[in-house]
């Protein structure tokens, strides 16, 4: 791209649709009214210190965490933004206990169902760490003009046509893919417009970052500390050591190995047998990132985007990042604790 050259997500998307094969304009429609709602919560991120908008709401949503001002507002200007736009026959979000089915005329005769996590990090509004939104875009399995059931939701991450998510640091961007390549956009305060500034990312295959919460260290499996400190082992053949970054939140850890090269770790734990990520609303929308920009993602056994879904809600370990060191980290996890006796017999029971 030309350094004078300044190409907006509207032009891109116009410019591109025809590469989709979803793209029927309506599809492009929706992908404007994702990029609207990110420019209304940016705004609001951005004065949070300024209006009476951080802190926590008093209520907690379906996964028992307390919401903050900030969740609400996010949440309530996504779905506005997506039931406006008439594509969509229902969403689900990580704060709603189930679905939204959009009752009126155009929500039935919607084509596709909208998942997200409206503000991904929120533990660190407070204390002004970059946040984020994860989305993720399906096409409806019921026909056109009934309700839209569960089943709609349900789908591996593999029938996603598209998903993204929106950065809300230093800068603000939206990263998405639909399938042709992951591309990044930044958002110009001075036009009000997210402008692309990340041509189709590549993500290196090896990196020299490992991104974890090591402070729960003693409850993780035996594979992943053993992958812990073989990633703090001297080894000048294999660049080792690395180094350690953790933000907390999923998006901002993401992007930045994503870009420089990195592996993101939320294994199991004793207190947490199934992971705490939802496999939904985080772990299929990062992974078809992840995957389309020449990544992997795995929840240390399978493909993350290969797991049937079995609830709307559904928690996962999570592994993502350059594609060779998650294949180390699901090595690990294979050697120390996939063939232990405790795994087996699980795994005996729930095939019974």
């Amino acid at each position: 791209m030309n350094k004078f050259e300044v190409t907006s997500l509207s032009e891109y998307i116009l410019r591109n649709q025809m590469k989709i094969p979803q793209s029927r304009g309506g599809f492009s429609h929706l992908l404007h009214h994702v990029s609207t709602a990110a420019r209304i919560v940016n705004r609001e991120v951005n004065k949070a210190g300024l209006v009476d908008i951080l802190g926590e709401m008093g209520s907690t949503n379906i996964q028992g965490e307390d919401q903050k001002k900030l969740d609400i507002f996010a949440n309530e200007h996504f779905i506005d933004a997506i039931r406006g736009c008439g594509e969509v026959c229902a969403i689900a979000s990580e704060e709603n206990e189930s679905f939204i089915f959009f009752e009126d005329e155009m929500g039935r005769n919607g084509k596709y169902v909208f998942l997200m996590d409206p503000l991904d990090g929120s533990s660190n509004i407070d204390v002004n760490v970059s946040i984020g939104t994860i989305f993720s875009i399906y096409r409806r399995v019921t026909p056109v003009g009934e309700k839209a059931t569960m089943e709609d939701f349900l789908q591996p991450g593999t029938a996603q046509l598209a998903a993204g998510y929106v950065l809300y640091g230093s800068s603000t961007m939206l990263v998405y893919t639909t399938g042709n390549g992951v591309n990044g956009f930044t958002l110009d305060p001075s036009i009000g417009e997210f402008c692309l500034s990340h041509r189709k990312i590549k993500t290196p295959e090896d990196g020299k970052l490992y991104s974890i919460n090591e402070g729960n260290y003693k409850k993780f499996p035996k594979g992943v500390k053993k992958y812990i400190k073989y990633c703090q082992e001297r080894d000048e053949e294999t660049n080792r050591p690395y180094s350690s970054r953790y933000i907390g939140s999923l998006v901002a850890d993401f992007h930045r190995n994503l870009l420089k090269g990195g592996i993101f770790i939320y294994p199991e734990t004793e207190t947490a047998p199934n992971g705490k990520l939802r496999l939904l609303y985080e772990c299929n929308p990062i992974a078809f990132l992840a995957e389309q920009a020449g990544g992997s993602a795995s929840n240390g056994e399978k493909r993350i985007m290969e797991i049937k879904p079995t609830s709307l809600h559904e928690r996962t370990p999570f592994y993502t990042g350059s594609k060779n060191m998650v294949r180390k980290v699901d090595a690990f996890l294979e050697e120390f604790d996939l063939k232990s006796d405790k795994k087996f017999n699980s795994r005996c029971a729930s095939v019974k």
